[in-house]
């Protein structure tokens, strides 16, 4: 009993001192956030509540409460439409990520020859997909298979459905291949994430007579259970800010309006803001209840 008693506070100061590391590491965000963003939000916020005007003696700003909002949801059927299908195609893009950069983090953590090769290769397309390469590809049609998206048979089947669900589907044929170069940094999470899991408990289950795809199911899932949160938050965020996200290139298109426009672009933002963080809610109560699960 004393020896338990003297225990508890041991593990409360290791806990403590772990969360004061993790609180060292975000306190960088947090200043920066304080510092370069959140002045730049509020006043874009204070801009959707007013008709702004551009003009030669500076920036004239009339009060119009949520006329921008209601204007963005009931009159505009474009934003609207793209807002839909944002959620639609973000929500079938994400778990293709996170398959994709669970199956090649597993394949990389094997030990073979040339092994730091491939991690560089499956990598590099964080490094060079910055805005113009992104848009060049896109318009040179890499981003697709083309023999598979022109197909016949695809396209009668396409016209068959809704156009709600036709757009998104038509979406991830035409970019497939740039959904899987939004996977290298999931794939280096996922790699650090299964060098963590210790080997010995594998060769455990090799010794009750587990096959590799039991241990995956019953060993490598459940310790990926959190990593799956990180990766997925980190995914919607990445697809989010693209620069070729038709929600984003809307928007960004409506701010250079003569009249309004800035407030009508400040007020869409939030809505696009406010379904980020809908969609965000719903894959982190969706995953969360797994870790719960694996937990119990």
């Amino acid at each position: 009993m004393n020896v338990r008693r003297g225990f508890r506070p041991i593990q409360t100061r290791y806990r403590l001192r772990e969360a004061s590391y993790g609180y060292l590491f975000v306190l960088i965000w947090i200043i920066g956030f304080a510092l370069f963003t959140l002045t730049p939000l509020v006043q874009t916020f204070r801009y959707s509540l007013h008709d702004v005007v551009v003009e030669a003696t500076g920036i004239r700003m009339q009060y119009a409460e949520w006329k921008n909002y209601t204007r963005a949801l009931f009159t505009d059927p474009t934003f609207v439409q793209l807002l839909v299908e944002y959620s639609i195609e973000t929500l079938v893009s994400v778990p293709i990520v996170l398959i994709f950069s669970m199956l090649i983090a597993m394949f990389l953590n094997l030990k073979f020859r040339l092994r730091g090769a491939f991690r560089i290769i499956f990598f590099l397309p964080v490094v060079i997909t910055s805005g113009p390469v992104i848009k060049e590809l896109v318009a040179q049609g890499a981003a697709s298979v083309p023999q598979i998206a022109r197909s016949a048979a695809l396209l009668d089947f396409l016209a068959q459905l809704p156009t709600a669900i036709r757009n998104p589907v038509q979406y991830l044929l035409s970019s497939f291949i740039l959904i899987l170069w939004f996977s290298g940094v999931q794939i280096l999470i996922y790699l650090a994430s299964l060098q963590k899991i210790d080997k010995s408990i594998y060769e455990a289950a090799a010794i009750d007579g587990a096959s590799a795809w039991e241990a995956f199911w019953k060993i490598t899932l459940p310790s990926l259970s959190t990593t799956n949160i990180v990766v997925a938050i980190y995914t919607v965020i990445t697809l989010s800010h693209f620069s070729e996200n038709k929600v984003v290139k809307y928007i960004y298109s409506q701010t250079y309006v003569i009249r309004g426009g800035i407030g009508y672009a400040s007020a869409m933002s939030f809505l696009y803001l406010a379904a980020l963080v809908l969609i965000l809610l719903l894959i982190y109560l969706l995953l969360a209840s797994r870790v719960r699960r694996v937990s119990a």
